[in-house]
């Protein structure tokens, strides 16, 4: 999250941003959307903070969604799988 906030400030052109946290019993999701400029071409090819961020993400074995939205803005989401509570079995979950 806090990369995709970074990139808000640096790249999108706007002041603000909506970000999304959702919790539940197997998964974190979180979700970092604005309405500024959205990605350029330099944009792509400059910098490594979705690199990054995907690289972070997959090492948790999780799941991480970037790019810019049709009507504007661009978009990060991530969903994190959550460990079982100790001495449940993930079957029982």
């Amino acid at each position: 999250m806090q990369e995709a906030l970074t990139n808000v400030v640096r790249h999108a052109g706007v002041g603000r941003c909506r970000v999304a946290i959702g919790y539940g019993d197997e998964e974190l999701s979180v979700e970092v959307v604005d309405d500024g400029c959205g990605a350029t071409a330099n944009g792509w090819t400059h910098g490594f903070g979705i690199i990054g961020m995907r690289e972070r993400v997959g090492l948790l074995h999780g799941h991480l969604s970037a790019g810019p939205r049709p009507e504007g803005g661009f978009r990060v989401a991530a969903r994190l799988p959550l460990p079982a509570p100790l001495g449940v079995p993930v079957e029982a979950r």
